[in-house]
């Protein structure tokens, strides 16, 4: 029988049955076995230099919403091997940061990294240097979700923020109707659900969850 990597790493479950939220807490609990599996696990922050929130460290920022949540999605990728026919991992198909107020971050730049246990930002794009998904948020709350990329201006950065150019590997969506996948709550502007989805084909990007140890989510409060 499968079991995902990460549910020796952090708190998992599936998209229903958990309602329960701890901030800054990881923790263990079985996984089912299905082709589809969301792990979840509060916001491990991190700062940087710049106007960032989301803040925790020896600064203490000012977040324009301290109360957010991460899930991971996971799907089986084979990777068969010359001894094993099944061999594979769970690769990591989304990342959803949840519990968003769109109200109190209108306008903001937000960002996600992954972090392996070697405190090593993990490649989210399709060049070495892409270690950051970052779209901007909307101005006014949107009424209904968001699926077009290129209007949240989805883009990779470097590790120290700068853009980096080219095809995108990945999409986005922002949800404001439906069900948080993190806890299956209402979506609305004051409780979102911004999901990355890191490569929809997985030929490019196909990070094994085992090695996701934390992730940081930041904001940025600027116009460049």
């Amino acid at each position: 029988m499968l079991s995902s990597p990460l549910s020796g790493n952090v708190k998992s479950r599936r998209s229903s049955g958990f309602n329960t939220k701890k901030k800054i807490l990881l923790g263990v609990a079985a996984l089912s076995v299905i082709p589809f599996i969301l792990s979840t696990f509060a916001a491990s922050v991190t700062i940087g230099s710049g106007p960032l929130e989301f803040g925790q460290g020896s600064q203490q920022a000012l977040a324009c919403d301290p109360n957010v949540f991460i899930a991971l999605g996971e799907e089986w990728h084979a990777n068969p091997s010359a001894t094993d026919s099944s061999d594979g991992f769970f690769r990591v198909r989304t990342a959803t940061i949840s519990n968003l107020n769109l109200d109190s971050c209108a306008g903001r730049k937000l960002r996600l990294r992954l972090i392996d246990g070697n405190s090593t930002e993990l490649v989210l794009g399709n060049t070495p240097e892409a270690k950051v998904l970052q779209v901007t948020l909307p101005q006014t709350s949107p009424n209904s979700n968001i699926t077009d990329s290129g209007s949240l201006a989805l883009t990779y950065l470097t590790t120290d923020g700068q853009p980096i150019t080219g095809t995108l590997a990945a999409n986005v969506n922002l949800n404001v109707s439906g069900v948080s996948v993190y806890d299956g709550t209402p979506l609305s502007s004051g409780n979102a659900d911004v999901m990355f989805y890191l490569d929809p084909s997985a030929t490019i990007v196909n990070i094994d969850s085992g090695n996701v140890r934390r992730a940081t989510v930041e904001t940025v409060n600027n116009a460049h």
